[in-house]
């Protein structure tokens, strides 16, 4: 899905970091769920629908997101971004719906409270190498309430 994304229809916001599901550049939103469009097939999912970072905005309006991201200095060289901002969106919705971490503190709970630590958690299969791990939980903290 990723080749198809950037080379055939020229969506460039999905990046190919590892190309192996390791690092989270290419993270998408498929069906409304975080997924790893380097580990998708493409003809799996036709019809599906996928956004990327560049699908978040709005008429011209960034998301929350992408503007807390903005904000708080989220990003350093940015390549990383658009897939940190991607999980970060479908990572709320995740925990709204009440699903559990490894770290959440109550399994049952409707909704998950995103402290520092959950959200560290949650967001641990997007890496960045310029390691601005702690403006990018701010963003998605700042959202988050």
């Amino acid at each position: 899905m990723l080749d198809a994304l950037r080379d055939r229809l020229g969506v460039t916001t999905a990046k190919k970091g590892c190309d192996h599901g390791q690092c989270g550049a290419c993270t998408i939103l498929l069906r409304g769920r975080r997924a790893l469009s380097c580990l998708a097939l493409a003809v799996a999912h036709q019809g599906s629908e996928i956004i990327t970072a560049n699908g978040l905005a709005n008429d011209g309006v960034l998301h929350p997101m992408q503007r807390a991201f903005v904000e708080h200095d989220g990003f350093q060289c940015g390549y990383c971004t658009p897939g940190q901002i991607v999980s970060a969106v479908g990572m709320l919705q995740e925990a709204a719906a009440g699903w559990p971490s490894v770290v959440s503190a109550d399994l049952s709970a409707a909704q998950v409270v995103l402290n520092d630590e959950e959200i560290r958690e949650r967001m641990s299969g997007n890496l960045c190498r310029c390691a601005a791990y702690v403006n990018i939980v701010r963003a998605i903290s700042e959202v988050a309430r």
